[in-house]
């Protein structure tokens, strides 16, 4: 069975999101699958917000998957799940939060790492 094609939020311009922990404990809890992810939290500035999370409630309607495209730190093409989302505003124009899930990366047994944006407590890394 192919999967359906997802809906994209693309960020044409502008740096990569800073992604943060999420403040919101029950987040996990939406996102179960059986690979391991990480919730994590950004914020984006737009005009189109409005039209944004129209088309993402009528993704999320047919059973579609909804993804961030955003540029990494060398402007490649990087794409991860957005699981929620909330339009709000601000005094410059629409913001744009988003709640997203990536995958966890586990450190190999010499405790190196790949890339990652943080350690976790029992020693793991995760993006």
């Amino acid at each position: 069975m192919k999967r359906p094609e997802p809906e994209l939020i693309t960020i044409i311009e502008g740096p990569t999101p800073d992604f943060f922990d999420s403040p919101q404990d029950w987040l996990q809890s939406i996102y179960e699958g059986p690979d391991d992810r990480d919730s994590v939290y950004c914020q984006l500035r737009t005009n189109t917000g409005r039209d944004i999370l129209a088309r993402c409630q009528a993704a999320w309607a047919e059973g579609r998957p909804v993804q961030l495209q955003y540029p990494d730190e060398m402007r490649m093409p990087q794409f991860v799940d957005v699981i929620a989302m909330r339009l709000g505003e601000v005094e410059e124009g629409q913001l744009l939060q988003l709640w997203v899930s990536f995958p966890v990366d586990y450190t190999d047994d010499e405790g190196e790492e790949g890339e990652a944006f943080g350690e976790d407590d029992d020693g793991f890394y995760y993006r």
